[in-house]
């Protein structure tokens, strides 16, 4: 869970314009390094975005399972991303970076040293992919139940005042999905985490509210009709689905660094 930093109000179309005599424009960026896509929001920049993993045969992916794989392929990665801007992002940035939900200290280590060294950031916060993706997708506040069908792995939440009640995770996600008859994999997947969502006696009644206003699919799966309306079909709640599903996580994590930065800017 993510708790430093809330939801901001805006849209990253309103980052504030310093000064024209500063030397350096304070910068937010939000990382979303998915196992299909990386994804990077840099404030005053445009959204940039590349693949995961090389299409040659034998290639090692940077990203497993929600996992840095390869270290070195991670940080070339991002390093050609941030390279790709005309305006190069200055050290000491704020940067809010996706993980998956239930993500170990190991797995967070690296995902924190890679970007380091990429980015030498000023200020380094993690918050869980689904929760940005609510924060991308605009979801108005209050209980919400959230499915995230990325490409290795499938997630589930209910969030409530700003932060994950409870969530879960499938390791299985559209990579497994080799045809229209392996959707059902997926499917399966949504259908046992909203199961485990229920069952948790602790978080009954926060599960009950949020399936009250329906299920908000997100993550690049939302952008398969086959797959929702499946999925749509086997949960006995209403589905529905943000324009640009497989963006709203880096948007939410831009949004999220961007509220931090203003933060830290009135703080003085």
């Amino acid at each position: 869970m993510f708790t430093d930093v809330i939801a901001p109000a805006t849209t990253p179309a309103t980052t504030p314009r310093p000064a024209a005599h500063a030397a350096v424009q304070p910068t937010a960026v939000g990382v979303d390094i998915g196992g299909a896509y990386t994804r990077i929001w840099t404030s005053g920049r445009p959204l940039m975005h590349a693949r995961s993993r090389d299409r040659a045969a034998g290639a090692q992916a940077a990203v497993r399972r929600g996992r840095i794989a390869d270290p070195a392929a991670a940080r070339s990665m991002l390093a050609g991303l941030f390279g790709g801007y005309d305006r190069p992002v200055p050290p000491g940035a704020t940067v809010v970076a996706c993980r998956p939900v239930h993500t170990n200290g190991s797995d967070e280590h690296a995902l924190r040293q890679t970007l380091a060294d990429v980015l030498a950031p000023g200020r380094l916060l993690f918050i869980d992919s689904i929760r940005a993706a609510a924060i991308g997708a605009g979801a108005a506040p209050g209980p919400l139940l959230v499915v995230d069908l990325g490409a290795q792995v499938t997630e589930a939440a209910v969030l409530a005042g700003g932060g994950v009640v409870d969530a879960a995770r499938h390791e299985v996600g559209l990579d497994d999905v080799t045809g229209p008859d392996t959707e059902e994999t997926v499917v399966a997947a949504v259908v046992d985490l909203l199961g485990r969502l229920r069952r948790e006696r602790q978080h009954r009644q926060a599960v009950a509210a949020a399936a009250h206003g329906g299920l908000l699919l997100v993550g690049g799966g939302a952008n398969r009709p086959r797959l929702v309306a499946s999925i749509a079909a086997a949960v006995d709640v209403p589905v529905r689905r943000p324009a640009a599903p497989h963006l709203v996580a880096v948007r939410g994590a831009g949004l999220a660094a961007l509220a931090a930065l203003r933060r830290a800017v009135l703080r003085g």
